[in-house]
């Protein structure tokens, strides 16, 4: 895929998705800083990691075929430390529920948004 002024199609994406959130926020604070509070204590240490809630969110998203956080939780297992076979069996187990819509999602995007995100440092 082509580079958008230089930057990958998944950063490209993840700045859209910020930059999206921050006009949205501009517009909207109480049910963005409500919608922040929230996820943020979703997605907190608990019984269950970080790690395994992003390995969680990422196969809801793959299964919802939701682009953007397919790619936001992709980063997020990346920089929760899954290794690219965990993610893939993300991806498979995804397919299991969601049939060849998710499977087109985990063999393209997923690995497109592994390849271009895993060396690039890590930044939130």
């Amino acid at each position: 895929m082509e580079q958008l002024d230089q930057q990958t199609f998944t950063e490209a994406a993840i700045r859209e998705y910020k930059e999206g959130l921050g006009i949205f926020t501009k517009k909207m604070p109480k049910i963005a800083e409500s919608y922040n509070s929230f996820t943020e204590a979703c997605f907190s240490e608990g019984k269950i990691s970080q790690k395994e809630k992003q390995m969680i969110a990422l196969g809801i998203s793959i299964y919802a075929q939701d682009e953007y956080c397919i790619i936001y939780h992709t980063k997020g297992c990346l920089d929760q430390g899954c290794s690219e076979d965990e993610i893939l069996e993300v991806g498979g187990v995804s397919a299991a529920f969601g049939g060849g819509a998710a499977m087109s999602q985990a063999v393209t995007l997923v690995q497109q948004s592994i390849e271009e995100l895993k060396n690039k440092p890590q930044s939130h």
